[in-house]
């Protein structure tokens, strides 16, 4: 399929490209707010839903400046004891808890100028993959780290996204002028460095979910990259061969850390009102 020269987004035939028009369309213009939304469903649809959980916890008591630790947990947040005992879907639904509405606002507005980018790049159903397995990826290294704190948050996955646009912008050959490629990497690179850096500051920040999350974005990414210029069916076979090693990768490193932290199983049936003391915002 051709792609636009000026911004490698694909070109459906005999067609001009939807993001370019966006682009030079007057700010607020309906044509201009359309594009934005046709153009990128699932970063929008994972907008709503984070959105749209956080709304549900609000409007079912839950403070929004200051949730408690059993709210949390109660929402699907990750915390060992629950996660590596009998509630595995935690390490998934705490991507979708937030810990108030500056925790939401913040992560909400990094993942909608990063996910666009990603959604054009690698399409809707790869940075679907990419955000759900970086996510894992992310609690799985927080459990490791600490498995009696309760985290929550998108910025693993987030820092996933961000991590697997660093080497498809790097060896991607994207049809993209040079300087703008050198530029949003450094912007990518800046991102991780100084979020990394106040997270090992800053009390109640899970550094070890962004690690794990930007980590295992990386190595999508690099893994994607070769192939991201391919034809369409070429393309997703490979896709689809990389996102099945990374999910037996995460399946065996979910073995693993619940083999190594084997010190939570007698807490398995532990109840959401034995709750810990401290929480981590992802």
């Amino acid at each position: 399929m051709p792609r636009c020269a000026q911004c490698g987004y694909e070109l459906p035939e005999g067609g001009s490209c939807p993001q370019c028009q966006q682009a030079s369309a007057p700010p607020g213009s309906s044509h201009s707010q359309a594009a934005s939304f046709s153009r990128f469903p699932l970063t929008n649809l994972l907008l709503a839903l984070n959105i749209g959980v956080f709304a549900a916890m609000v409007l079912t008591g839950v403070s929004p400046s200051e949730p408690t630790i059993a709210q949390l947990l109660r929402w699907g947040a990750n915390w060992g004891p629950l996660t590596l005992g009998r509630q595995p879907w935690r390490l998934v639904s705490c991507a979708f808890v937030h810990v108030g509405i500056v925790h939401i606002a913040f992560n909400m507005w990094c993942f909608w100028n990063i996910g666009r980018m990603a959604e054009n790049i690698f399409g809707s159903a790869r940075l679907l993959a990419i955000y759900l397995l970086t996510g894992i990826s992310s609690s799985l290294l927080s459990l490791f780290v600490h498995p009696f704190e309760v985290s929550a948050g998108a910025s693993g996955a987030i820092f996933g996204v961000a991590g697997a646009l660093i080497p498809a912008l790097y060896f991607g050959k994207l049809p993209v002028p040079k300087s703008a490629i050198n530029a949003t990497l450094r912007s990518l690179v800046l991102f991780a460095f100084y979020n990394l850096m106040i997270g090992a500051v800053v009390p109640h920040i899970d550094n070890a979910g962004h690690i794990g999350g930007f980590g295992f974005g990386l190595l999508i990414g690099l893994l994607l990259s070769p192939k991201l210029l391919a034809a369409s069916q070429e393309r997703g076979e490979h896709a689809r061969r990389v996102f099945l090693l990374m999910a037996v990768l995460l399946l065996s490193a979910g073995w693993y850390v619940k083999r190594a932290r084997s010190v939570v199983a007698p807490l398995r049936h532990a109840e959401v009102r034995s709750v810990p003391s401290q929480f981590s915002n992802l």
